[in-house]
């Protein structure tokens, strides 16, 4: 049985930024296609990931990641060496892509270092956005590593991917504390404050944050949300948001753009390019990490 996905229909910011009908040879509309496809298996692996997702991902479950995860004490290594660890890893929520996370991190800040030279510091930021995926080589299974990122604690934003009814068996769908369009939230109360299903965004910009990277904040943001689509691409959670938000907002769709329109079959040359993306985690985010 197919399933219609009232979400795919939305306008993406980053169509507005991008607006090309086709994009390295690929229509835009054919980005972030999440329509079922019985014959598809690319497709139904997505789904599946999905599912788990919104059925597991509650306010306690986040919770209790955060506090399993945040202790930085689950291995130490560089950035490169994370980074490395993508070669081995293909994203199982990602309908636009079948090949390693590392080829896409260089697509992604390859495009950026042609069109921003002199901003290393973002480029940099394309090639580690996905880094935090790392988890999912340390037991955790991709639902809770991988795919859009959503707030907990409040109604389910109306354009996450699959709506409700991936989420009809979640605790929280059914807990009043949680359920209501505030949930347990003030109104306005910002963007920051918000409680954000545990994924590689918050994982990556907890770790920065915690080994002190140089960053500028809007780098950090960027980091954070890139995956939150439901608010950027969807215009959820309006009724949380605070002055300064937009600001925020602004940075992801620039970020975005980048990390969405780069997915295509060209595949960079890793090992010519690292020397120059060393040095720029040599400058921004040297030494040994804690993860």
């Amino acid at each position: 049985m197919k399933m219609k996905v009232e979400s795919v229909n939305l306008t993406d910011p980053s169509l507005l930024l991008r607006p090309e009908p086709v994009y390295d040879g690929k229509p835009v509309s054919a980005f972030r296609n999440f329509d079922d496809d019985e014959n598809d298996p690319m497709k139904a692996r997505v789904r599946k990931t999905y599912y788990d997702m919104h059925t597991n991902m509650s306010v306690d479950f986040v919770k209790a990641k955060m506090a399993k995860w945040l202790k930085f004490n689950h291995f130490k290594a560089t950035m490169k060496e994370a980074l490395i660890k993508l070669n081995d890893l293909v994203d199982e929520s990602d309908p636009d892509i079948d090949l390693p996370n590392i080829v896409h991190a260089f697509q992604t800040a390859e495009r950026i270092r042609d069109e921003h030279p002199d901003e290393d510091w973002f480029q940099l930021i394309g090639l580690i956005h996905d880094v935090g995926k790392v988890m999912a080589f340390y037991g955790e299974p991709q639902w809770c590593v991988v795919g859009d990122t959503f707030a907990l604690g409040c109604k389910w934003g109306p354009s996450i991917v699959y709506g409700d009814d991936s989420f009809r068996d979640n605790p929280d769908t059914h807990n009043p504390k949680y359920n209501t369009k505030y949930g347990m939230y003030e109104p306005n109360c910002g963007l920051e404050n918000l409680l954000m299903s545990w994924g590689h965004d918050e994982y990556l910009y907890r770790v920065l944050v915690h080994n002190k990277a140089k960053f500028p904040k809007k780098a950090l943001h960027m980091i954070r949300y890139h995956s939150f689509y439901p608010w950027h691409a969807g215009g959820d959670y309006q009724h949380l948001l605070k002055e300064g938000d937009e600001e925020i907002k602004q940075a992801v769709l620039e970020f975005n753009k980048y990390d969405l329109y780069t997915k295509s079959a060209g595949i960079p040359d890793v090992e010519a390019l690292w020397p120059y993306y060393e040095s720029l985690i040599e400058k921004y985010i040297p030494g040994v990490l804690e993860w």
